[in-house]
């Protein structure tokens, strides 16, 4: 496999985002790019993008990590305690950023992030199930 630039594997990473309405996995960002770089240089380039504020993790149902482009971000501030949409069927996961569910903590705890994952059937596979 040729090993390629962290900075040409960020490009091409950034682009796969920049192109999908769902989140990714690892393994789906390795099979896109098509060995195109080695799956340490994925970790690592995902790594650097989230702490870029570039991307969030998102981890679904089954426990699958995945990433997703943000839209509202900051470099030292994420904001992307949205919802997200776990598909039982195609496995997609999607961010329903218009959503922000709004919670109340006991007294003395302190929330830094949250994940609301949501699971159901996306309309793609709903309108697939009716025809």
């Amino acid at each position: 496999m040729k090993q390629i630039r962290n900075t040409q594997a960020k490009t091409e990473i950034l682009n796969l985002f920049d192109k999908t309405e769902n989140a990714l996995s690892h393994s789906e960002i390795q099979e896109r790019l098509d060995g195109l770089c080695n799956r340490v240089t994925i970790y690592r380039v995902l790594e650097r993008l989230e702490k870029e504020g570039e991307i969030h993790k998102i981890v679904n149902v089954d426990g699958v990590i995945n990433y997703a482009k943000c839209h509202h971000c900051e470099k030292d501030r994420h904001s992307h305690n949205h919802l997200h949409f776990n598909c039982e069927k195609c496995k997609h996961v999607t961010c329903i950023e218009n959503i922000v569910p709004q919670i109340k903590l006991p007294e003395n705890f302190i929330a830094h992030s949250y994940n609301f994952v949501i699971s159901g059937i996306c309309p793609k596979c709903k309108s697939l199930a009716t025809n």
